[in-house]
């Protein structure tokens, strides 16, 4: 890499002693910034630490030398020099006098995008993410001087605070051939981005900081128009733009829609969801998390589609060594998700049974890793079924379906049990995965169990259990009693595949922690542990911990012990929701009385 930063031309505005002591400080090159506030000793920033350069207070005097070597302020209060790449930012009082400054280095570093060069040259609209200071405008002016040197592109740059290409009307050679538009004002980079467009032709834009929502909606213009995009956003992370309403139309925007009961059935969650609802303005995000660690998503459509239902991406790291060697992993470990591509047949098996596809939504869990398939579910090479199953083994699967059905337990699930050990490998041993520790790890495929709920009941427990999509590689299904009995399809594929389907009377945190105990044969202990009282918990708030450690002290030493009902004190509806679900966790009734804002609990014995 080349570095050039002029920072002599940086030293000469600095008040004398201080430009003597930053002239032989030994880490020169590698200044950050230096840092004057009035009444405060002068300040050198550099990387990961700070130093002071002088026992001497700045005064009014030193900031007003400072001031009159550098540009006008603008808007933004950023000023800068000429031909140069360095920023000026001032710090005012309510009366509009500055009484501070921080002077920034600004270096071309040429070649810092070697990481992603092949994301450059694809032509796709790239958004750059990262805190401040990690090297978001250094990549975008190397960015633009490849684009219009190397690859010959009209590129034009929209520097609203003459950041990118340096103060001044000429310039600054470290963006090459790339044409550059100022703006008089902030406010005014959307009509700049517009205008670039319709009079100038370009190919490539590029553009710092968009930060308002008209800004967003100019780039979205642009990108339509057919013009590449090169840009950077105020935010860490692609989680942070969903969660800014003002940005979210960079990565497609978030709406909320209604699912049908199907449809939400399906998946398993909420009828009122949250989905993409255009394409986005850029086809690639980097997020900048250090300046050699760089984390690529190539799709952005669906990282954010991913996110929005509760799964984690799996992106790709980039990293570069001091030798400039390109190293490409993956943040989380992609073996679940490479092993399932490589066993799962290229027809689904389910397709005989007319479009139940649809029935097995695309939803993994990343936080759980999964060990190294193995057995005939796992390679995708199953044994084949008799041509007819015998009459007797019809019978008893219909019955042990029905009886399960019909039975009500005092958890409220059931399973359906087919009799000898399911699932076995190619050499009819027991199918069963195991974890580092040597722990067997069933294989649990959901229907119309909240996902949410299942994960969380499953990490507090410390469960060995693994959610999976595909019923094909599933020891086991969860699902609703009420939705088992009207899908006769998902029978007919259990009994097919000799899965054993376990029921849950309701979609509860209660219920579900007695239906994963009860199929991996654990004892449901009558009176929660601290793990169990975890699972109730929603946000952790005083307010939630102190309702349900008194409803768990109220059925502990009364309710249990004595035979009396008890009465809460009055809750919000959120936290008497989790009092009746900690309470039927103890196999107790619980119903609310009286009025808002004093509504409460009512605990009845046994």
């Amino acid at each position: 890499m080349q570095i050039t930063d002029d920072l002599s031309k940086l030293l000469e505005i600095l008040p004398e002693p201080i430009q003597n002591r930053l002239a032989q400080h030994p880490n020169k090159n590698t200044l950050v910034e230096v840092v004057m506030d009035l009444g405060r000793r002068p300040e050198a920033r550099f990387p990961g630490k700070a130093e002071y350069l002088s026992d001497i207070p700045v005064s009014q005097n030193d900031l007003n030398e400072c001031i009159t070597k550098v540009g006008d302020f603008g808007g933004d209060n950023r000023a800068g020099i000429e031909r140069t790449l360095h920023r000026i930012s001032a710090i005012r009082n309510r009366r509009g006098d500055i009484i501070g400054l921080t002077c920034r280095v600004g270096r071309a570093i040429y070649g810092t995008i070697g990481m992603i060069r092949d994301l450059v040259e694809s032509g796709k609209s790239i958004l750059m993410l990262g805190r401040p200071g990690v090297g978001k405008t250094t990549a975008l002016r190397e960015i633009a001087r490849v684009l219009a040197d190397e690859l010959e592109k009209r590129v034009v740059i929209i520097d609203t605070s003459n950041e990118i290409a340096g103060d001044g009307d000429v310039p600054h050679p470290a963006i090459g051939r790339a044409r550059r538009m100022q703006v008089a004002r902030p406010e005014f980079q959307h009509q700049v981005m517009i205008e670039a467009v319709e009079n100038h032709m370009p190919e490539v834009i590029v553009i710092d900081e968009i930060g308002t929502e008209l800004e967003a909606l100019a780039a979205r213009t642009i990108a339509e128009r057919g013009v590449q995009l090169v840009g950077t956003a105020h935010g860490n992370r692609l989680e942070n733009l969903i969660k800014n309403p003002t940005l979210s139309d960079l990565i497609g925007g978030i709406q909320s829609v209604t699912l049908g009961d199907e449809e939400a059935r399906r998946r398993g969650s909420q009828k009122s969801v949250l989905e993409r609802k255009a394409p986005p303005t850029f086809d690639i995000a980097v997020e900048m998390l250090e300046r050699q660690r760089w984390v690529v998503h190539e799709h952005v459509a669906e990282t954010i589609d991913s996110l929005l239902r509760g799964r984690q991406p799996n992106p790709q790291v980039r990293t570069i060594s001091e030798m400039g060697k390109v190293t490409i992993t993956h943040e989380l470990s992609s073996e679940t998700a490479d092993q399932a591509a490589q066993s799962r047949p290229a027809r689904s098996p389910f397709s005989q049974f007319g479009g139940l596809d649809n029935l097995l939504d695309d939803r993994t869990t990343p936080a759980q890793g999964r060990s190294k398939g193995r057995g005939w579910r796992s390679s995708g090479q199953m044994r084949p079924l008799p041509a007819q199953l015998q009459p007797s083994e019809h019978q008893q699967f219909e019955r042990l379906l029905d009886e399960s059905l019909q039975n009500t337990f005092s958890a409220g699930e059931a399973a359906i049990d087919l009799g000898e050990e399911t699932g076995q490998d190619e050499f009819g041993e027991p199918r069963r995965e195991h974890n580092s520790s040597g722990e067997e790890i069933l294989s649990v495929y959901p229907y119309g169990v909240s996902r949410h709920q299942l994960e969380q009941v499953i990490r507090t427990l410390n469960l060995p259990i693994i959610l999976t999509k595909d019923i094909d590689n599933a020891d086991a299904v969860l699902a609703l009693r009420s939705h088992v009995k009207n899908h006769s399809k998902l029978r007919h594929i259990a009994k097919a595949r000799q899965v054993p389907i376990h029921t849950i009377k309701a979609s509860t945190i209660p219920q579900i922690a007695h239906g994963l105990r009860r199929m991996l044969d654990i004892d449901d202990p009558i009176i929660p542990d601290a793990n169990d009282i975890n699972l109730f918990v929603r946000s952790s708030s005083d307010d939630e911990i102190e309702a349900l450690e008194e409803a768990r002290l109220a059925v502990e030493q009364i309710v249990i012990p004595k035979g009396q009902p008890v009465e809460l004190l009055p809750r919000s509806a959120d936290v008497r929701r989790m009092q009746h679900e900690l309470v039927e966790h103890y196999h107790l009734k619980s119903r609310s009385f009286g009025e808002e804002p004093n509504r409460r609990l009512r605990i009845y014995p046994a």
